[in-house]
């Protein structure tokens, strides 16, 4: 089945301290010192309204600077939480990464965050609050 590919616009960037992929965190809670900004471009920036009140907020991604997609991967900074084993994989056949990270402020269009997992320079794709009682899996 070959199912047809589909584009995805940035709504904007987020800066980070990393630039060496090697050395970038493979989950926010590897990142805890590292803190980033989200410039979210202005003709989205009235979608941010309220998104202060987040405490931590989900944001998607492209993982634009990923190896040639492998399905198979050895787990790089494999980690242990709550006797589930995680890892995190950028050469994704999607290229999609999202991460869970604490929102310090917002400035207008910018937000600041910190545990940031991700290159500097990393295309942002979408922007979602947490909700802790949602997103837990707990109603289902």
């Amino acid at each position: 089945m070959s199912l047809p590919l589909f584009t995805c616009r940035p709504i904007g960037i987020i800066h980070t301290p990393h630039t060496d992929p090697a050395q970038t965190p493979r989950q926010p809670i590897h990142a805890a010192g590292f803190t980033g900004q989200v410039e979210v471009l202005p003709e989205f920036a009235a979608g941010l309204e309220g998104l202060e009140h987040s405490a931590r907020i989900w944001l998607l991604f492209a993982f634009h600077r990923a190896d040639t997609p492998r399905l198979h991967v050895i787990p790089h900074g494999r980690t242990q939480e709550r006797g589930v084993f995680t890892t995190r994989a950028p050469c994704r056949p999607g290229g999609i990464g999202m991460s869970l990270v604490p929102l310090l402020r917002r400035d207008g269009n910018i937000l600041h965050v910190t545990h940031v997992d991700m290159l500097d320079g990393t295309p942002l794709l979408d922007i979602k609050p947490h909700f802790p009682d949602l997103d837990s899996g707990a109603l289902l």
